[in-house]
């Protein structure tokens, strides 16, 4: 690797929010299905780096994540 290719920062592209582009207004506690696609295999919730969301949709997701989870619809850990 030569150095002027070191230096040369590399710029990521931004992910697009699934949301936004569905046009999902609401996230709804009930749908499992859709939240476990943010919760990784250990049950950690997913960062909005790594999942894309906008910051809005991002707070609507963990705060359903966490209601599930006091309801008992979601582990709080994946055995």
């Amino acid at each position: 690797m030569n150095k002027a290719s070191r230096n040369t920062p590399q710029t990521a592209t931004k992910k697009e929010c699934y949301l936004c582009n569905h046009n999902i207004k609401q996230v709804d506690y009930k749908d499992i299905i859709f939240l476990r696609r943010f919760i990784n295999t250990v049950g950690k919730i997913i960062p909005p780096k790594k999942t894309g969301t906008c910051a809005k949709h991002q707070r609507a997701l963990v705060r359903s994540i966490k209601r599930s989870r006091v309801i008992g619809l979601l582990p709080f850990v994946a055995r």
